[in-house]
């Protein structure tokens, strides 16, 4: 998914960037006001980062310019909410195109748009709404997951697909090509990730099921069901 340096031309990357840096900048105030009330949520934190970091490193060939992976955000949304997702996706993000030539500067707020902000703001709006209807736990938290790589990548396509529309078929026929591409590598990326994403809160419920309470990502009673459940 990582738009490659200087891929991206005039008004398009400048206009990611309008998009990005005001969410970002409103993360980093949640962020701050998270870790200034709770102190031991940090390692939550660090643990959330390094996910991502990890799995958005694994990089495949895909669509030129650009390449296909898993995320890592769909859990740091649910955990934290997408404002603070961003801030750590947008830190790994910069981190790898600094040093490890994955993404690139001018194409920061463009991947910031698609990995940090509305993959992970569709999937804990649907974590939301799923546990509303009483959806089991980790079923929601598989399906959250991979919707946050699958959204990942539709945003992507129409990133491309608006700065390089097709000559017969325009922007339409441009997304297509680039969507139907991604798909062969990240349908079934998207599905691994949810997987191993219920398992770690599975793991996260028996050891720090409190920090799950008081982050409102599961209330009391559904905590004392899903430790009911593991006897």
């Amino acid at each position: 998914m990582h738009i490659f340096e200087g891929f991206l031309p005039s008004p398009w990357w400048q206009l990611w960037f309008v998009f990005s840096i005001p969410v970002i900048l409103y993360g980093m105030y949640k962020l701050n006001k998270l870790v200034s009330a709770r102190r031991d949520v940090i390692p939550l934190l660090a643990v959330a980062g390094a996910f991502i970091f990890v799995l958005s490193s694994l990089k495949l060939p895909s669509v030129t310019g650009s390449s296909s992976h898993p995320t890592g955000t769909g859990m740091a949304a649910i955990l934290f909410g997408p404002g603070i997702t961003a801030v750590l996706g947008v830190i790994v993000l910069l981190y790898q195109a600094i040093f490890l030539a994955h993404g690139g500067i001018t194409t920061l707020g463009a991947n910031s748009a698609s990995m940090a902000i509305i993959g992970p703001a569709v999937a804990y709006a649907f974590y939301k709404a799923a546990s509303k209807a009483g959806i089991n736990f980790y079923l929601n938290v598989f399906l959250a997951t991979a919707i946050a790589d699958w959204v990942t990548y539709v945003v992507t396509s129409v990133q491309l697909a608006v700065a390089f529309p097709a000559a017969e078929g325009g922007i339409l026929a441009s997304f297509t090509a680039f969507a139907t591409i991604f798909a062969a590598t990240q349908v079934p990326l998207a599905i691994m990730e949810g997987a191993l994403t219920a398992l770690i809160m599975k793991y996260v419920v028996q050891i720090k099921s409190d920090v799950l309470i008081d982050l409102n990502v599961l209330s009391t009673s559904a905590v004392a069901k899903l430790k009911e459940a593991m006897e």
